[in-house]
This record gives structure tokens, C-alpha cells and sequence, in this order.
């Protein structure tokens, strides 16, 4: 992710939660495959659709055996976008049940 592209989703999840305390990040995909989370991060990025990757960076203390699933997020109002985006992919059969 360029830099100012990280920077303007690290301000919205400020602004997020300072501002409103009514907004939520929903998980879409909770995956060890590293491949699938960048292909998943590509399709996001190219729909405008800011996400979140957890527990990307733990592989620092499991010794990068890829046993913690990384998750991916997205705000609630890009939710059902980003969720057919994955569906028209061919994806549909790695998204977290929507509840």
C-alpha cells in the first residue's frame, strides 16, 4: 500500500473511532494462505474499498509457520460491496458467515 494511501486509512480508522462510535468493521476473510490475502487486498484496492489486515505481522512470534490466520476487514457501509466483489471473483467460498 503506497504511503499516503496508508496514511489516509490510518486517519478514517482515527476519524472512525473518535467520531463515531456507531461505525464497525466487519470481518470478511480469515485465511493462512498469504497469497489469498493479497489477491483479496488487490480486488479491494482496485473497488476503492479500504480495508484491514489483523495479525499480519504475527508471524514475528510464531516463527513464520503461518499457523495464526491473518483476518481481513472492512467497514460496514463497504461490507455487502466488498462482499460481492469476492462473489463475482470466485471467492464467495472464503467469506466468514455475515452476521
Amino acid at each position: 500500500m503506497p504511503r499516503d494511501a496508508a496514511r489516509a486509512w490510518t486517519h478514517r480508522v482515527d476519524y472512525v473511532a473518535v467520531t463515531d462510535r456507531r461505525a464497525v468493521l466487519r470481518e470478511l476473510v480469515r485465511t493462512n494462505d498469504i497469497v489469498l490475502v493479497s489477491a483479496i487486498g488487490a480486488l479491494l484496492d482496485g473497488a476503492n474499498i479500504h480495508h484491514l489486515v489483523l495479525d499480519q505481522n504475527m508471524s514475528i512470534i510464531e516463527g513464520s509457520l503461518g499457523i495464526l490466520p491473518r483476518r481481513i476487514l472492512v467497514h460496514e457501509e463497504d461490507n455487502r460491496a466488498a462482499r460481492q466483489i469476492l462473489t463475482d471473483a470466485g471467492l464467495s467460498h472464503e467469506l466468514r458467515p455475515d452476521e
